[in-house]
């Protein structure tokens, strides 16, 4: 099972889209000002690249994902991927009210699971049975 936010991909792409755009015309257009100031060449190069590094940002948000199969779960959030044997998590919950969904484990700590996002709906719903029910196939080997 394989899951990614699918809302936040189209928004983002979006954004980094505009970013370029209204970057790059910005560069383009940046040679001389009614104030008589008069841009180098490497302004307008760091405006266009001022314009990548922002699209770049807002690209790192489509970069969640869960995968989980026999063995346990891989999560990729925004800073890092971690690998949970199923041994380790004890559920798979979405809070009420909450952005995405995350696994509870031992003491109190849960991790999140950017990659099911309640903005997804029917697509993050179907996600969390399919982990949920990956969880209870492993426990229930475990025993």
């Amino acid at each position: 099972m394989t899951a990614r936010p699918r809302r936040v991909r189209f928004v983002a792409g979006a954004f980094a889209v505009v970013f370029l755009v209204v970057f790059t015309t910005v560069a383009v257009l940046l040679r001389n000002t009614p104030t008589g100031v008069f841009f180098q060449p490497s302004d307008q190069v760091a405006m266009a690249g001022i314009g990548v590094l922002l699209a770049c940002g807002a690209l790192w948000f489509t970069r969640p994902k869960v995968t989980a199969d026999a063995d346990g779960v891989d999560v990729r959030n925004l800073l890092g991927t971690t690998h949970f044997d199923w041994s380790v998590i004890e559920s798979v919950s979405f809070p009420e009210s909450a952005s995405w969904a995350r696994l509870e484990l031992p003491d109190d700590e849960y991790v999140p699971v950017m990659a099911l996002q309640s903005v997804d709906g029917a697509r993050a719903v179907e996600g969390i049975r399919e982990l949920r029910r990956l969880h209870r196939e492993a426990h229930a080997r475990q025993q």
